[in-house]
């Protein structure tokens, strides 16, 4: 199996090949100069699968773009949101879209400790795709009070939910969404952390998004990933690993008995990483970077 975080510029889009009979894509990103490629690729990587499903984060523009489109050309049967009623005062096409699947038929909604077919419970077809949700917890004072602004068509990016993918016997990956410091060191009490491999920084790897240094003690991450942005408005978490997206292009992580990295730059880099003499040179069309322990 293998996560693969796409390049798309300021934005976010990922996807999960998982060892299961599942796919996943979190969030979208998409514009006329990726947006074939992107989809071939996402067709060819999840021709063999069974279920696949799209995760929204959040309704900003940035994680939506292109989603129409997506959908249009994929057949993507479930479609997982936190639960909102979330308005913009200027409605663009991908919003009314993404709308009309929070509200729609096949949505479902996702909040700390719920629980899915497939998802996160096997059966006797398929195992399940390892993915739980440890955040929000819908009934929590704090998250109410942001869910309002995204009623109102304020701010969306403290609805965001945190995504956990744990690969059985293997490696654990957290998401964060846009979820922003402040707003995260008002309720990290409340959320169930425990020690991740990788984590990707939330908003982008932007410093109104840093994770606390309560909850980094928690997590203890191998590797942090920081997001496209423009430099000057990135934080490094230089007491921890990291990879910058804006040095790397797209980043494979593909679980073997270590998880080797794939990148499509790495002139630049400065990762600590291992090497893996049982890995590919190429993966994906990305280049082999190196491997770190789980």
């Amino acid at each position: 199996m293998f996560v693969k975080l796409l390049s798309v510029g300021d934005g976010d889009m990922f996807y999960i090949c998982h060892e299961s009979d599942n796919f996943s894509i979190i969030d979208c990103c998409l514009n006329d100069e990726n947006r074939d490629v992107i989809i071939n690729e996402i067709k060819n990587c999840s021709k063999n699968k069974r279920v696949i499903r799209f995760i929204s984060t959040h309704p900003d523009q940035d994680h939506i773009k292109g989603i129409k489109n997506l959908f249009n050309r994929i057949h993507i049967p479930n479609f997982y949101c936190v639960k909102n009623n979330s308005i913009k005062r200027d409605e663009t096409e991908d919003f009314k879209y993404y709308c009309s699947l929070r509200d729609g038929d096949y949505h479902f909604y996702i909040e700390k400790g719920c629980t899915r077919r497939w998802m996160n419970l096997c059966s006797d077809e398929r195992n399940s795709s390892g993915i739980n949700i440890l955040w929000p917890d819908v009934k929590n004072e704090r998250f109410l009070e942001e869910l309002d602004k995204a009623n109102y068509g304020e701010s969306f990016n403290n609805i965001s939910p945190i995504i956990e993918y744990s690969v059985k016997d293997g490696p654990k990956f957290l998401w964060f969404g846009d979820i922003e410091h402040d707003f995260l060191l008002d309720i990290y009490k409340e959320i169930e952390f425990s020690q991740a491999t990788v984590i990707f920084a939330p908003h982008h790897g932007r410093e109104t998004g840093r994770i606390p240094d309560v909850v980094l003690e928690q997590i203890k991450p191998k590797l942090i990933v920081v997001g496209e942005a423009p430099s000057k408005y990135l934080n490094y978490y230089s007491d921890y690993n990291t990879i910058t997206q804006n040095s790397s292009g797209n980043i494979i992580f593909n679980v073997t008995k270590m998880i080797d990295l794939y990148v499509d730059y790495k002139n630049n880099l400065s990762t600590d990483v291992v090497k893996n003499n049982n890995a590919f040179m190429v993966f994906h069309n990305c280049k082999y970077f190196g491997s770190i322990e789980y």
